[in-house]
């Protein structure tokens, strides 16, 4: 009787041993996770996720640790880091804010769990729709933003922070403080590029990370020694791999050339040599590159391609559809010269992006999508910008760093995200297939998860449902 009363007793007491203790929001078992600083692969893991952040990571299964109303079968399922894009737009006026807001699930349902707005017309919104994301009270990707960026005055674009004095400048700077940005941006449609030069290196006096465009008067490499962050475009990593850039730059600051005349001079001009001395000296300053690409091959193909039966045009209200044309009836009217100059220009800008990575120059992924800029579609843009760095020479590897760890590198958010370990900010894409094999692996969506919210295959139609849904509605 006695020995009956212990075994008994120690067959309750392993019973209660097993009992989950502990809640998490989200559990996910039998997965293969993608270490995307090795490539390594780890079979049969287990993730616990609560309030947003991994909480434990085994090999072992942990159904019977925790708590939760949310268990996910990962099996021949991989799992890796959310996408970030890191070149976005919000804008088009106040008309267009519920449009561009409607963006924002679409992210989502593409696998896009993080953007960069680099600036326009809508920063209030931007910096409300920040905050709403961050406290689950908003739909969307994890936003970090430039707010308005720095210009000359005149600017070409809407919404920008003109300036033409030191003064005037530290002032605008100082207004972005005050909005609490992620980082700023600056370009050059009007900016002098002696006070482009200060402002570069006022921004970084204070602290922040800064990116833009570059004045075709200065050389790219100067621009680096002065402190630019990152170069939005690949365009101005061709003019450094041109062997006149010096004398293209001269030319262009005495008017005898024009940004868009000076091109095929740059294209017909480029050496690889030259390309990677150039190179050596942006790795050197850990000046990054984001090379928007998708861009480039939209506009470069649009003869063959007008993208008037593209399905995701459904997803776009016609407010932001209609900023597209500006840029299409530009290129409507190229000669047949033009044309196959432009082609030529895409093809050897994407040529130089394996130069660059061999040159050791940061190479992040960003796409230009948003208003103005026609066909570049949010969410989608990300996957064909991944493929055009694959067909041009990027191993799948290093593609994936590019939109996974090279964002957070960037911002100085390394330590939350970039891997799924324990401690780090549980932004997941669930894929079907392996896109260390092929990147285009990456469109294969099972799942995300994004501010400890499951979204399974059904919940990212329903997030493309609600987009095509809003546009039908508009009169």
């Amino acid at each position: 009787m006695k020995h009956t009363l212990i075994f008994s007793t120690c067959l309750v007491l392993a019973a209660c041993s097993t009992q989950p203790t502990e809640y998490a929001d989200i559990v996910i078992a039998n997965a293969t996770v993608i270490d995307v600083k090795t490539g390594q692969l780890s079979a049969d893991q287990s993730l616990a996720i609560r309030d947003g952040v991994i909480i434990k990571r085994s090999n072992q299964s942990l159904k019977n640790n925790f708590i939760t109303d949310n268990y996910i079968d990962a099996n021949d399922q991989f799992l890796m880091p959310g996408l970030w894009d890191m070149h976005v737009h919000f804008g088009g006026g106040e008309e267009l804010i519920e449009e561009n807001k409607q963006l924002l699930p679409l992210y989502l349902a593409y696998g896009i769990t993080t953007v960069r707005d680099a600036a326009a017309d809508l920063s209030e919104s931007v910096l409300n729709w920040r905050a709403q994301v961050n406290s689950n009270q908003l739909v969307g990707p994890t936003i970090y933003t430039s707010g308005p960026k720095l210009e000359g005055k005149g600017s070409i674009w809407p919404g920008d922070l003109e300036v033409e004095t030191v003064a005037e400048m530290n002032a605008a700077i100082d207004s972005l403080d005050a909005m609490n940005v992620d980082f700023i941006k600056i370009t050059d449609s009007a900016l002098t590029p002696e006070l482009y030069l200060k402002a570069v290196q006022e921004v970084k006096k204070r602290g922040y990370q800064i990116s833009g465009h570059i004045p075709f008067s200065l050389s790219v490499t100067d621009v680096s020694n002065a402190g630019l962050d990152a170069i939005e475009h690949m365009t101005y990593l061709l003019k450094a791999a041109a062997s006149n850039e010096s004398e293209i730059s001269a030319k262009v600051a005495s008017g005898e050339l024009s940004y868009r005349s000076a091109l095929p001079i740059i294209t017909a001009n480029i050496d690889t040599q030259t390309a990677l001395n150039k190179y050596a000296v942006l790795a050197e300053n850990n000046t990054a590159v984001v090379p928007t690409l998708i861009g480039g091959r939209i506009t470069a193909y649009i003869d063959e391609d007008n993208h008037q039966t593209d399905e995701f045009l459904n997803y776009l209200g016609k407010g932001l559809k209609a900023t597209y044309q500006w840029r299409v009836d530009r290129a409507n009217k190229d000669t047949p010269e033009q044309i196959k100059q432009r082609k030529e220009r895409f093809v050897k800008t994407a040529q130089l992006l394996p130069l660059a990575q061999q040159a050791g120059v940061p190479i992040i992924a960003g796409t230009d999508a948003g208003f103005l800029n026609s066909y570049i579609y949010p969410g989608i843009s990300l996957h064909q910008e991944l493929a055009i760095f694959s067909d041009y020479g990027l191993t799948p590897l290093q593609t994936l760093q590019s939109a996974t760890l090279a964002g957070p590198e960037f911002l100085g958010k390394s330590e939350q995200f970039g891997e799924l370990t324990e401690g780090k900010t549980a932004d997941i894409i669930l894929l079907t297939a392996n896109p260390l094999l092929d990147v285009r692996n990456t469109q294969k969506l099972s799942g995300v998860i994004s501010h400890s919210r499951y979204y399974n295959k059904a919940a990212l139609e329903q997030l493309k449902a609600e987009a095509k849904q809003f546009v039908s509605s508009q009169k």
